[in-house]
């Protein structure tokens, strides 16, 4: 299996953006040329490492490793199917159940696909293939966008609440788990996570110091910004509706380079006034931008740089997406990755596609990850895993691995994951 791209260097000087790429970019080419041999690899090593975990003790594998095996004695579940073994987990049972590695946290699904949130388990290690993820994105954005190395990104990302089990383990969605880790807080330079919001600003648990300090930063930088986004649509479109309601008391803090009494974490104070100097003939441009009747484009016309709006237009976001055209003067909208609380999937190879042509390209080192074909029944589709409980014999059969879909079929991922 190629050797995942290593971890950047520290200096500026040592950093060879253009070789950086481009070993991305032969890592994606590399595990996604034979992606069946990839993903036997990546089953033989979540089955090795997990032999002995009562899961799959309890289901009669018994040590193997092999794929016939385990599609022939693994049943495929629903959530519910191990409600009672994540329970245990959840009040403190610490033995091998799902998975041979100690469960460092819970991940809270977000709810998007309707229902309750759940409670994912999940490992430390699953943090360096999300980081590996993320880090794929920019080497191939750029070769679409040159020059994104040069200026900074304007991206509004808050944390959530968080709680904790009986057992004490903490509980919380994927992207506060993400930003709160080291592997965000503590990455090393690298122009394309160079942002104009503070880590601090990011980190503020108050989402109203959170985004107003963002925004305050955004805007002190505004000539810096090649690229703008959020994770979903609806959180850029609430990130603009919140500067149409507080740009006057925006502007106040450039002209005369304080800070709002409002904003009251020590910490968010502190990294703020770093960028924050007074500017009274920004604070004009920007008041009288914000002061016009008509708000189109005000994108392009605060951060006149901005080269494409990176957020997530596909599924539900999809009805955001003529106000983001109003908002940015129509430029393009990117959809960069596919991921969930359960497991990182892939990224788009196109991203400068229409966002109702958005594909896919799955990574197989990301997990095990299996296709389970949808029937239609008059044009409807039926969702196979509607079933009460697992899969019967002859659903179970119908899996189709990664290198064997068909183009035009539809399917539901099934997927394995490291953590168990």
């Amino acid at each position: 299996m190629p050797e995942a791209p290593k971890k950047f260097l520290n200096s500026t000087e040592d950093y060879n953006l253009q070789d950086k790429n481009n070993k991305i970019l032969h890592f994606i080419e590399e595990v996604t040329k034979n992606p069946d041999e990839v993903q036997k690899r990546v089953l033989a090593e979540i089955l090795t490492r997990n032999a002995h975990v009562e899961y799959l003790q309890r289901h009669g594998l018994n040590g193997h490793t092999d794929r016939d095996t385990f599609k022939k004695m693994m049943p495929v579940i629903k959530y519910e199917d191990i409600q009672s073994d994540i329970n245990r987990i959840a009040n403190g049972d610490t033995s091998q159940i799902l998975c041979s590695k100690p469960i460092s946290e819970f991940l809270t699904s977000s709810g998007t696909s309707g229902g309750e949130r759940k409670l994912m388990p999940t490992i430390e290690e699953e943090l360096d293939r999300r980081s590996l993820l993320y880090s794929l994105l920019m080497p191939v954005m750029s070769q679409y966008v040159p020059g994104l190395d040069k200026g900074k990104g304007m991206y509004f990302l808050f944390i959530k609440s968080e709680a904790k089990t009986p057992g004490g383990l903490v509980a919380r969605p994927v992207l506060t788990s993400y930003y709160k880790s080291s592997h965000f807080k503590q990455r090393p330079y690298d122009p394309y996570t160079n942002y104009t919001s503070p880590n601090e600003t990011i980190l503020c648990p108050d989402s109203y110091q959170s985004m107003y300090s963002q925004l305050l930063c955004s805007l002190c930088q505004n000539k810096e910004v090649l690229r703008v986004g959020a994770v979903f649509a609806s959180g850029f479109i609430r990130a603009i509706r919140f500067l149409e309601k507080h740009w006057t008391l925006l502007c106040k803090d450039i002209a005369s380079g304080t800070l709002n009494p409002q904003i009251t974490d020590p910490s968010v104070r502190q990294a703020v006034m770093k960028i924050l100097k007074p500017d009274p003939k920004l604070a004009s441009f920007i008041e009288a931008e914000c002061g016009k009747a008509s708000w189109h484009g005000i994108i392009t016309r605060l951060w006149p740089n901005t080269k494409y709006v990176d957020v997530i237009v596909t599924g539900t976001m999809s009805q955001y997406i003529p106000t983001l055209e109003y908002y940015s003067n129509g430029l393009p909208q990117v959809c960069t990755m596919y991921a969930s609380s359960e497991c990182y999937f892939g990224v788009n190879l196109n991203p400068l596609c229409k966002p109702s042509e958005v594909s896919y390209t799955l990574i197989p080192t990301m997990g095990y990850f299996e296709f389970l074909p949808v029937q239609r029944n008059n044009g409807i589709n039926s969702n196979p895993l509607s079933v009460p409980k697992s899969l019967n014999e002859k659903e179970q059969q119908q899996l189709v691995d990664l290198a064997d879909v068909k183009l035009g079929q539809e399917y539901e991922l099934v997927v394995t994951t490291y953590a168990g």
